[in-house]
């Protein structure tokens, strides 16, 4: 009975597994469309090969070593975790197969912050260059420190300092937003962008419904980011968690997008729907640290303080002339260390201090590394497009062909 008891437990945790890790693979086609809609449509060839691009080496990448860096095990020559699952301390209810999965879509969730960051001026291959070190090497050896339980260069453990983060706040979208910076800073802002002046020009996107799906789209697969990362859903306990993590997540969006919204207003004196979808995305970057403690309540009151930080954030980063298309750098990088620092408020774990070395030994690992391994790729092939290529948009000098070419003057 006890057996049979276990392998029910078991297929159901490994099914809720497998399809959390297909809502977070789903959010790879939120970020193609929210970045496809918020870029020049003579730019959206470009930006939706380097989405579907890198999903691809994620995978592969993690396959070969990000796992075995991060967790150890081998899982591209044997399929076979260490420890019978990715940072288990005891033998785990679910497949190990179904963890490498969700691990691996994690991954390419950290890489597609890099992409809309940079869009719309860097070389396509030099992205993927960057995307196959970011994949393999930079983001697996700061999982191994928080997640993989390792000590960070054999000093000290964040655990035992009294870090946490449940979904990757600073895991993953705050060390997607330091090697977006990174790349940002190595490769300059779009021609036109800033006058000499000072003054900031808005460049419009293409789509605004496009990038209103990808919102969409994003917001739904968080639930998956989420849901996911408690691990199990086969008890009472770990039912009602995952039902907790689904309500607050929701809420956090929620409370995002109406601050945004109501800010942009009394800023702008508009409903300005690009700050309103950065703020629902804020609100679940904002929650995804510590999701399960909170109640609805301050879930929506956190989801709102990211949505109201990630306007300004956007604001003061155009005001530093540090050129981001679609707001990735403040909607991931400060809004996820936001989301660290709120996890001690209802989360007993945790500490700030913890909280603030971990977050430090997250961004200045992934910054400086980034740096480097962008300065080379420039050194080596060069990042940026020449000027006539960004004048006619990447998507013919890149890709070949245009996404829209009735409209931007192709044949």
């Amino acid at each position: 009975m006890e057996n049979s008891i276990f392998e029910l437990q078991y297929a159901l945790d490994t099914f809720y597994f497998l399809v959390c890790g297909a809502l977070v693979m789903w959010m790879a086609a939120g970020f193609a469309m929210l970045e496809s809609g918020l870029v020049r449509a003579k730019n959206t060839t470009e930006i939706l090969t380097k989405n579907v691009a890198l999903y691809a080496i994620a995978c592969i990448m993690y396959f070969v070593c990000g796992y075995a860096i991060m967790y150890g095990g081998d899982y591209f020559l044997t399929g076979i975790a260490a420890d019978g699952v990715a940072g288990a301390d005891e033998p785990a209810t679910y497949a190990p197969s179904a963890d490498f999965f969700f691990q691996v879509v994690f991954v390419a969730t950290a890489m597609s912050i890099v992409s809309g960051a940079v869009a719309e001026r860097m070389k396509l291959w030099a992205f993927l260059a960057f995307a196959v070190v970011m994949t393999g090497f930079i983001y697996p050896m700061e999982g191994s420190w928080t997640w993989g339980g390792n000590a960070v260069f054999g000093m000290y453990t964040l655990g035992d300092l009294g870090f946490s983060d449940f979904a990757g706040s600073g895991i993953v979208h705050m060390a997607g937003a330091g090697a977006a910076l990174a790349g940002v800073l190595v490769l300059g802002a779009r021609k036109g962008k800033y006058g000499p002046n000072g003054e900031v020009n808005a460049i419009p996107g293409s789509n605004l419904p496009l990038a209103t799906l990808g919102a969409f789209i994003l917001w739904m697969g968080w639930f998956g980011f989420n849901g996911g990362s408690v691990l199990a859903t086969a008890s009472v306990e770990s039912a009602n968690s995952v039902a907790v993590v689904f309500m607050n997540t929701n809420a956090a969006a929620a409370g995002g997008l109406v601050a945004a919204l109501i800010v942009a207003r009394i800023l702008f004196g508009k409903a300005d729907l690009t700050m309103a979808l950065n703020g629902a995305l804020a609100g679940l970057v904002a929650i995804t640290a510590e999701p399960s403690t909170p109640s609805a309540l301050q879930a929506t009151l956190f989801g709102g303080l990211g949505g109201v930080l990630v306007v300004f954030s956007i604001l003061a980063l155009d005001k530093a002339k540090i050129d981001d298309p679609v707001g990735a750098i403040s909607v991931h990088g400060v809004v996820g260390l936001l989301g660290l620092l709120l996890v001690p408020v209802t989360n007993d774990g945790s500490s700030f201090s913890g909280q603030l070395i971990g977050a430090a030994t997250i961004f200045v690992w992934v910054f400086v590394a980034s740096l480097i391994t962008w300065v080379i790729i420039k050194a080596v092939i060069g990042v940026r497009v020449s000027e006539e290529e960004e004048f006619d948009g990447v998507d013919i000098s890149e890709c070949g062909m245009e996404a829209y070419p009735e409209f931007t003057g192709g044949k």
